[in-house]
């Protein structure tokens, strides 16, 4: 059980990174979300980099009507989030270059919080591209939570539905998400009324 303090319903969306086909890394992502949606008021959803074939970055969109029209609903979504989590496979000791490419089509993300997730059928889970990931969000302008997940054996660890099969995992995956809610429901600013 999460314990959610925050008295506002926040927008997150979990970017999984990885646009292979059958990805192991949307695993973890499936989990978090149901996890997060389960458990808390929050309004959580996935954005899936292999259902978005983004071109390599020429502008940056402002808006989500500054976007081409294919992907003003992927920008709207981006606009709106309150939080992002960001889950990613390792790629050559870095995060996956399409999710960089969709972060770049985008301004700062002005002190947003960001949850850090890296995952691999390696034995360290993705460690080096959590490290670049550290780099990357201050870049945004964002947030990182100090807790990050990072899940060596993924496909020992997720079933293809997210499901956790290895009960073991279970205290860190709690941990990370408690962590990243605290910091969300910190940062995230609550709409005053009149």
């Amino acid at each position: 059980m999460y314990i959610c303090k925050s008295i506002k319903k926040m927008k997150i969306e979990i970017i999984s990174g990885s646009p292979r086909i059958g990805s192991v890394t949307k695993r973890v992502a499936l989990h978090l979300k149901k996890a997060i949606s389960e458990t808390t008021p929050h309004e959580v959803d996935v954005i899936d980099m292999h259902d978005w074939n983004l071109p390599p970055i020429q502008a940056v969109w402002s808006s989500p009507d500054k976007a081409p029209p294919e992907f003003q609903s992927l920008a709207k979504r981006i606009f709106d989030a309150d939080a992002y989590v960001l889950v990613t496979p390792e790629y050559n000791g870095s995060y996956s270059p399409a999710l960089k490419n969709l972060l770049d089509h985008f301004p700062k993300r002005m002190h947003k919080p960001f949850g850090i997730v890296t995952a691999s059928p390696g034995g360290m889970g993705g460690m080096r591209a959590s490290q670049q990931l550290l780099l990357l969000v201050p870049a945004l302008f964002g947030i990182a939570s100090p807790n990050m997940l990072i899940t060596p054996g993924v496909d020992k660890k997720f079933n293809e539905d997210g499901e956790l099969l290895d009960e073991k995992f279970h205290n860190t995956v709690h941990n990370f998400i408690s962590e990243f809610l605290w910091l969300a429901e910190k940062l995230v600013e609550i709409p005053v009324e009149n």
